[in-house]
């Protein structure tokens, strides 16, 4: 098995590891590692490919989870793909995974899947009390391709819906956040079916998430995202949020990048930090 986050390594170790030189850049990096220490002691490698923002985000999600999030419980939850497929005809071009050795069945019924699989595995770790305990069942979660991608597939979904709801809201007069209307600016995505076509059906195979996708994740999972951007050091933007007038009641969640593309987590937060 390939493990997708690597063991935690510290902080500072790391930094020194991957930026020697004295160029500015390296010099911007190790400042920004510096400053994110002061919270966290050690990071955790998230494989780079093209899912590590959703990898990221869920393992932390994972890691920290107490309860189930409320539109977990929702009684209809694992009804989503048939309700949007009787709405939205275009949804049957959802990129699904392949499969090795098994015809495509109803894609209502794939995604309903990985949906249910979603809400058992957050139900399960949530209910584990010990905090190691937690992370080893998500430490042997992120070692089980097949079941992790499919997590990805569902995560990508919620996207989906999330953007459908956004949209409608939009159109009917409704309020809603400036990322939405960001995110049905793009030439690629004046609406949610070319959000799908040009955007949610290459992540993981073409390509990662887009900054303004990032909010949307972080409005389908209700939390909150914070993000050390470390080449944006000394600036306003090296600590961002999405979205960046969070909910109160949002769980947070902290993730790493050196560039908006690849993101790493820092664990362990500092005893002083924690009081």
């Amino acid at each position: 098995y390939k493990l997708s986050v690597s063991p935690e390594m510290d902080i500072m170790e790391y930094c020194r590891k991957e930026w020697r030189g004295n160029t500015p850049v390296a010099k911007r990096m190790r400042k920004g590692y510096e400053a994110v220490a002061q919270k966290f002691a050690s990071i955790r490698r998230v494989r780079g490919d093209n899912y590590c923002a959703l990898r990221a985000t869920l393992f932390q999600a994972l890691s920290q989870t107490t309860q189930l999030p409320s539109w977990l419980q929702c009684e209809d939850f694992t009804m989503l793909p048939e309700n949007l497929l009787s709405k939205y005809d275009w949804i049957k071009q959802w990129q699904l995974k392949q499969k090795l050795g098994r015809k495509m069945g109803e894609i209502s019924d794939e995604i309903k899947e990985y949906l249910i699989l979603l809400r058992k595995k957050w139900k399960n770790i949530s209910e584990i009390k010990g905090s190691t305990e937690k992370q080893e069942a998500c430490d042997k979660l992120f070692k089980n391709e097949e079941e992790e991608y499919s997590l990805y597939e569902a995560l990508k979904f919620l996207m989906l819906n999330t953007a459908i709801e956004l949209y409608n809201d939009d159109k009917n007069g409704r309020r809603v956040p400036v990322f939405s209307w960001l995110l049905f600016a793009r030439d690629t995505s004046s609406n949610p079916c070319q959000l799908m076509h040009n955007h949610l059906n290459h992540i993981g195979h073409s390509g990662g998430l887009e900054q303004v996708e990032m909010f949307l994740l972080a409005y389908a999972l209700q939390y909150t995202i914070q993000v050390y951007r470390l080449y944006k050091y000394s600036t306003d933007e090296f600590i961002t949020l999405y979205p960046n007038d969070p909910e109160e009641d949002w769980p947070v969640v902290t993730l790493i990048t050196e560039d908006d593309r690849h993101y790493n987590i820092p664990v362990r937060m500092c005893q002083e930090t924690m009081l």
